[in-house]
């Protein structure tokens, strides 16, 4: 059986699939060019200036890395419409037409989207006045988040961003990074109700979603709900239960919503399901359905602290601090609710929108700058629901940057934990260790930044 966990970083010490590469996949800065390893692998100096890199990614689209895939065009090639990614049931390929490429254009200076911000303001978006309570209610959660769960400031950003988008994250690593403990610990910072879902090969889906009983006083069937009924779920090891009951989660995680005995039983507000795996343990285990993979808004692929992180650990465990109760208030449900509703009017440029358009259609081995030798490595792209994933999360991201407006960084910023899960690589690609983000940069680096 084939593990879930396609492409697994650090198989090839040094290379393109190493654990260097991918420790710093979503913890890359802002400002740092996204394609600068991919250029690396294309042959450009690494001593260049940030000049002569922008002359050489104008005059030829980043490949994915030569090590990797030794058959990849020469200079100036550009796969042709018959050479792009076949899949079954799609006899010309997912990849866009050539006459429907999108040129992004060069983006509006801030000073003009401040004002297209504030304009939009006075009819749906969001205000400074937004931008002020969103603050305070984040550093709220974030103090109660710091104090049960050191460092993870990045597993902190996914976990928030993912509550804001009204989406849902699957966290991958390896046992004991405190991933059940962020999740009970976003719950109680939240002041939502939590429930924990431990999946075994014989969980059934009414487990889940919940049964009917019959009263034997009455004769009566009567309806128990399951533990999906709560603001936020925990699925741990999802991939140990079967597909049916991985398919059950479907309707709870599209439509919030479950259907037992015909009545639909609409869901908490507001609702997030968060589940975790074990990439390492092959045994006893199930592959997601790519339809279940595609509903997580994002893919968290969780790191080993650093030495000093877990020496605070430590220190923590020893000193009781964690048997302390939680300092400091946490916000409410119906704060979370007006959070999502603020990162919704968080103003997007249509030269955005175009942007991540180009970014999508590249992944499938279209937009406007094709990455010769994506054919070989990626054998499905993103779908359309991957452009609504980063445009919410970007709108998320610029809400707790303290912006009313969405750039190109904020796009860029989680691009590895929101398309790493929606790639499905080819066999080629798995057998040589490719890492799903050092594909994602090749795209980002191909499609020109407005």
């Amino acid at each position: 059986m084939q593990p879930e966990h396609r492409a697994q970083p650090g198989s090839q010490p040094g290379g393109w699939g190493s654990g260097q590469q991918y420790g710093q996949s979503s913890g890359q800065p802002a400002g740092q060019p996204a394609g600068q390893p991919a250029a690396r692998a294309a042959g450009q100096p690494v001593g260049s200036s940030a000049g002569q890199g922008t002359a050489a990614s104008a005059q030829q689209p980043p490949s994915v890395p030569p090590q990797i895939d030794p058959q990849t065009a020469g200079p100036g090639a550009v796969p042709t419409a018959s050479s792009r990614m076949t899949v079954p049931g799609y006899p010309s390929g997912p990849a866009a037409p050539a006459e429907e490429k999108v040129d992004t254009g060069p983006l509006p200076s801030r000073e003009t989207l401040r004002r297209e911000a504030r304009a939009a303001s006075s009819r749906r978006g969001a205000g400074d006045a937004d931008v002020e309570r969103a603050g305070e209610l984040l550093k709220s959660v974030a103090n109660i988040f710091s104090q049960r769960v050191v460092g993870q400031e990045q597993l902190r950003r996914a976990l928030v961003t993912a509550l804001m988008s009204s989406g849902h994250i699957l966290l991958e690593s390896v046992p004991g990074l405190a991933k059940t403990t962020a999740a009970q610990t976003l719950a109680s910072a939240v002041s939502g109700s939590f429930r924990r879902i431990q999946c075994t090969p014989d969980l059934m889906p009414n487990d889940i979603v919940g049964t009917q009983i019959l009263n034997s006083s009455t004769g009566e069937m009567t309806t128990q709900l399951g533990p999906v009924h709560a603001n936020i779920v925990l699925l741990d090891e999802i991939n140990r239960s079967s597909a049916k009951t991985q398919s059950a989660m479907l309707e709870a995680m599209q439509e919030r919503q479950t259907s037992i005995g015909g009545v639909v039983y609409p869901l908490p507000h507001p609702f997030m399901v968060l589940a975790t795996q074990n990439p390492i343990e092959e045994e006893g285990t199930y592959v997601l359905p790519e339809a279940q993979m595609d509903r997580f808004l994002m893919k968290e692929v969780l790191t080993y602290p650093r030495p000093s992180e877990e020496a605070d650990v430590l220190d923590r465990i020893s000193n009781g601090t964690f048997d302390q109760p939680v300092t400091g208030r946490p916000i409410s449900t119906d704060d979370v609710e007006w959070l999502q509703r603020a990162a919704e009017r968080v103003y997007v440029d249509p030269v955005i929108k175009q942007y991540i358009v180009a970014l999508i259609n590249t992944s499938r081995g279209g937009g406007p700058r094709p990455v010769p030798g994506l054919d070989r490595q990626v054998r499905v792209g993103a779908s359309p629901r991957g452009g609504i994933a980063l445009m919410k999360v970007a709108q998320a991201v610029a809400l707790q940057e303290g912006r009313t407006y969405v750039i190109p960084d904020d796009v860029r910023l989680l691009r590895h934990g929101v398309l790493r899960h929606r790639l499905v690589l080819t066999y080629d690609a798995l057998a040589d260790g490719v890492a799903p983000e050092a594909i994602i940069d090749a795209i980002f680096a191909a499609v020109p930044t407005p």
